[in-house]
C-alpha cells in the first residue's frame, strides 16, 4: 500500500460531471489500497470570475488590505471545489473528507496573492488516512502568522500538492492536467512535438521557470529540495484505465540521468509571452550601480530575469532587464519616481512586446557548440537577438514577440526534436 498525492487542476474540474469522473479515478486508486490525498483547483474560470468582481470595487490605489481581501475572496474557489469532491467521493461510497489549506494548516509566509509555504502539519490528516479516509485539501493556500488566509499565486495547486506529498513523505504525487505530459514544445505552436517519457529535475525546472505551463516552478523547486517523485499525466484519460498503465503514463520528472537522455543534446524549446524588457539608459558606470537600480525593485517584491549592461561610454552605461507583465507599469512607475532622479540616469523606456525563448537539455553539458547553432538559425531566419542568458543546461534569447512562433518551429526542426524519440 503507498501513499499517492494527486492534484486535479481547474479544467479537470470544471463541471459536476468532471468531478465525478474525478471521484471515480481517485476511488479506483482508493479500493486497490492505496492511502489517497487530493489537492484540486478551483473549477476553471472560477478565480478570474472572482478576481474580475473584485476588480469592479476595486479602490484607486492596491494597498496591503486590498490584497488581503483578494486572498479570501479567491480562497473560496478550491474551497468549493474540495467540498465538491468530497460530496462526489462520499456518492462512490468512499469515506472522504475535505479540508481548507487553514485547517491543515499549511503555514505561509504574509505575502499576500504570492505567498510562500514556510511548514504544514500532517498530523490530522494522517490520523483520517489511518482511519481509512480520503483527504481531500485545498490547494493554492494557506494560513500566515497572524491567521490571515493567503494564496500562492497563479498555479499554486501544483506547489500545494508537492509541498504536501513531500511533508507526508508520499511514495508518488500525480498531477493531473488537461495535457498527457511534458511535450518538446507547446503542441499548439509546433504540431509535431512529441511527449517526453522521462525529463530529468533540472530540465523541468528549467523549463518551468523559462515559460512551459505544465508545472509551476515553485512547484518543481520544492519536487528537487525534498525529492519527491512527480509525474504529469492526463486527468481525460478513460476513468477505468487499467491502473497498471495509468501509473506508467505520461511524463515522469526523474532524479536519475542515465546515458539515454544525454543524447539528446537539446530536450525540449520553452517560450514565455509573459515577459516585458525595461531599460534605464545612460547610468553612471559605477561600482554598486545595478544594486542601486534592481535593489528597489526587489524591495517592491517585483522578480527580474534577464539582465544585461553594455559597456561604458563616456562614464555612463545602459542597463536593462525584464519583468514579468504585470509588474511592468509597476516597475517603470518606481523607476521614473525614484531610482532615476537619485541616479542622474537619463531616462527609463520600456518595451512590453517581447518575449524569451529558449533551448534546454542536460545534454548542452557535453556538447560544444549548441547556442551558436541557436544564434545562427535565429539569423537565417532574420530574428534580431536583444539579450541572451545561459546556464549549464539553457540558452534563452529576448526577441520580438512577433518572431515567437517562427523561432520555436525553426529551432525545434533545427535540433531534431521534430523526429520521433529512438
Amino acid at each position: 500500500m503507498a501513499l499517492i498525492v494527486h492534484k486535479y487542476g481547474g479544467t479537470s474540474m470544471g463541471s459536476p460531471e468532471r468531478i465525478r469522473n474525478v471521484a471515480k479515478r481517485v476511488a479506483k486508486w482508493a479500493r486497490a489500497g492505496h492511502q489517497m490525498v487530493v489537492v484540486p483547483s478551483a473549477m476553471s474560470g472560477e478565480t478570474n470570475r472572482l478576481l474580475g468582481l473584485a476588480g469592479e470595487l476595486a479602490p484607486a490605489k492596491s494597498t496591503a488590505e486590498y490584497q488581503r481581501e483578494l486572498d479570501m475572496l479567491a480562497a473560496t474557489g478550491e474551497q468549493a471545489s474540495s467540498a465538491l469532491l468530497a460530496i462526489a467521493l462520499q456518492a462512490e461510497g468512499l469515506d472522504a473528507i475535505s479540508y481548507t489549506g487553514w485547517q491543515v494548516p499549511v503555514r505561509t509566509d504574509s505575502s499576500y496573492t504570492k505567498a510562500r509555504i514556510e511548514s504544514i502539519d500532517d498530523q490530522r490528516v494522517r490520523a483520517d488516512l489511518a482511519g481509512g479516509k480520503v483527504v481531500v485539501i485545498t490547494g493554492f493556500q494557506g494560513i500566515d502568522e497572524d491567521g490571515h488566509i493567503t494564496t500562492l499565486g497563479r498555479g499554486g495547486s501544483d506547489t500545494s500538492a508537492v509541498a504536501i506529498a513531500a511533508a507526508m513523505k508520499a511514495d508518488e504525487c500525480l498531477i493531473y492536467t488537461d495535457v498527457d505530459g511534458v511535450y518538446t514544445t507547446d503542441p499548439r505552436v509546433v504540431p509535431a512535438a512529441r511527449r517526453l517519457h522521462t525529463v530529468s529535475f533540472e530540465e523541468m525546472l528549467e523549463m518551468a521557470s523559462l515559460g512551459s505551463k505544465v508545472l509551476q516552478i515553485r512547484s518543481v523547486e520544492f519536487a528537487g529540495k525534498y525529492k519527491v517523485p512527480m509525474r504529469v499525466l492526463s486527468s481525460f484519460t478513460p476513468w477505468d484505465i487499467d491502473l497498471a498503465e495509468e501509473a506508467q503514463s505520461g511524463t515522469l520528472i526523474t532524479f536519475e540521468e542515465d546515458e539515454k537522455m544525454e543524447k539528446a543534446v537539446v530536450s525540449g524549446i520553452a517560450f514565455n509571452r509573459g515577459e516585458a524588457k525595461i531599460s534605464v539608459l545612460g547610468v553612471p558606470d559605477t561600482p554598486g550601480i545595478a544594486y542601486r537600480i534592481l535593489g528597489p525593485v526587489a524591495e517592491a517584491n517585483i522578480e527580474v530575469d534577464v539582465i544585461i549592461q553594455n559597456i561604458s561610454k563616456d562614464g555612463k552605461a545602459d542597463f536593462s532587464f525584464t519583468v514579468n507583465h504585470s509588474d511592468y507599469n509597476r516597475a517603470l512607475d518606481l523607476l521614473r519616481t525614484k531610482v532615476v532622479p537619485e541616479l542622474g540616469a537619463q531616462e527609463v523606456v520600456g518595451d512590453p512586446h517581447i518575449c524569451k525563448v529558449s533551448i534546454v537539455g542536460i545534454g548542452m553539458r557535453s556538447h560544444v557548440g549548441v547556442a551558436s547553432t541557436m544564434f545562427r538559425v535565429l539569423s537565417q531566419e532574420n530574428i534580431n537577438i536583444q539579450m541572451i542568458s545561459t546556464s549549464e543546461i539553457k540558452t534563452s534569447v529576448v526577441i520580438d514577440e512577433k518572431y515567437l512562433e517562427l523561432a520555436v518551429r525553426a529551432l525545434h526542426t533545427a535540433f531534431d526534436l521534430d523526429k520521433p524519440a529512438e
